[in-house]
């Protein structure tokens, strides 16, 4: 398979092409247009592959590194970052049925094709986007 070269890279960095890392890329992505500056993001998917894969999709593109400091892993086992700066809060939450899919359908053999997939589909087809505009001390100490 021919893959675009934002996804060679990230196969690099990440070891192997699976749609969980891609569903983060995709989601630092999104964070990274919102927040240009400073960021820094919570995601929940616990440490336990093939979800955590994700981690390593936001940390492409989000630049928010585990090196930095600025993310941090929470152990809920849900496909879903919230990300922040000084005003405002992003929680992007992979749909129930792209889950569905993902989980029931990626093999070692078709691991690539399904991270096209994800690659290819449309943040609203794809995410639930939330944002929020609060005190974001109040909010984050709850998490």
């Amino acid at each position: 398979m021919n893959l675009p070269d934002a996804l060679e890279r990230l196969k690099k960095f990440h070891g192997h092409l699976g749609p969980w890392a891609v569903v983060g890329y995709r989601m630092g992505q999104i964070a990274r247009e919102r927040f240009p500056h400073k960021l820094w993001a919570i995601v929940h998917t616990g440490s336990k592959p093939p979800m955590s894969c994700l981690i390593d999709g936001v940390q492409f593109t989000s630049c928010c590194t585990l090196g930095k400091g600025n993310i941090k892993v929470k152990e809920d086992n849900e496909a879903l970052a919230m990300f922040y700066d000084e005003r405002f809060i992003l929680e992007i939450k992979l749909l129930d049925e792209w889950r569905i899919k993902i989980d029931s359908q990626t093999t070692r053999e078709n691991e690539e094709d399904m991270a096209m997939m994800v690659f290819e589909a449309k943040d609203v087809d794809l995410f639930r986007i939330t944002k929020a505009q609060s005190l974001i001390e109040e909010r984050i100490v709850k998490l």
